[in-house]
């Protein structure tokens, strides 16, 4: 959930599970755009979960992507209700990988009232952040629902978007991580770590986190996911 790089890091998160011999599959319970021939080893587009299922156990490849539809825009639409938990509760796959907000490609969100939608049957939840908003000037081009994002983060348009106010995405109640199931493992991602100086900020965020995270967050992990590059991790206790 969150924005700056979800489905990155979903499909990154596929192929290196896949190379440590896992099966994987990738869904979404928004919509998502199509997965490439780099992202899955198969697609498969079937409402029906259990069909999935069947088609995904005779697959040649570790990782299988799915959808119930797709949109006419060419976007892939997933699944809702119980289906995540029925591919969750299957021995086809080891691993599932669900993007469960969208964030119209903006650096950071907070969540509508309707959003996420994060399936009951996680056991992890990773918030995801661009670092490349930092230093920006707060707004609709740099914070997707940006009406909500202004009172969790306490900045309004125009002012800078600082360390500070990232870290309150992650630990307000109405913020990122807003729909998490209590008993999943939360897990901050500062997604685009692509030099020293944008690390750098990730680390500062991750402190901010450690002093005021409390039960919000269990670790903070700073990286570049289109690079598969992990710069920082910070576990947190709660």
């Amino acid at each position: 959930m969150g924005a700056g790089g979800k489905t990155t890091l979903m499909f990154c998160l596929a192929r290196e599970l896949a190379a440590a011999g896992r099966t994987v599959l990738t869904t979404t319970t928004t919509r998502i755009f199509m997965p490439g021939g780099a992202d899955t080893d198969r697609l498969v587009v079937v409402p029906d979960p259990q069909q999935v299922l069947q088609l995904a156990a005779l697959s040649p490849g570790r990782r299988v992507a799915a959808g119930s539809s797709v949109t006419d825009s060419g976007k892939l639409i997933g699944y809702r209700g119980n289906a995540i938990g029925i591919f969750a509760a299957s021995p086809v796959f080891n691993w599932v990988l669900v993007e469960a907000d969208g964030a119209a490609r903006r650096p950071l969100k907070a969540p509508a009232e309707h959003e996420p939608v994060v399936p009951s049957a996680s056991t992890a939840v990773v918030a995801v952040a661009g670092l490349d908003a930092l230093g920006k000037a707060f707004g609709a081009d740099s914070v997707f629902r940006n009406e909500e994002a202004s009172a969790i983060m306490g900045i309004g348009p125009g002012d800078e978007i600082t360390e500070e106010a990232v870290a309150r995405l992650f630990i307000h109640p109405l913020g990122v991580f807003k729909g998490a199931p209590p008993g999943a493992r939360r897990i901050v991602f500062l997604n685009k770590a692509d030099d020293a100086e944008r690390e750098a900020k990730g680390a500062r965020v991750a402190a901010l986190l450690r002093e005021r995270s409390g039960a919000a967050v269990d670790a903070v992990v700073v990286g570049a996911a289109a690079q598969g590059r992990i710069a920082l991790v910070v576990q947190l206790e709660r």
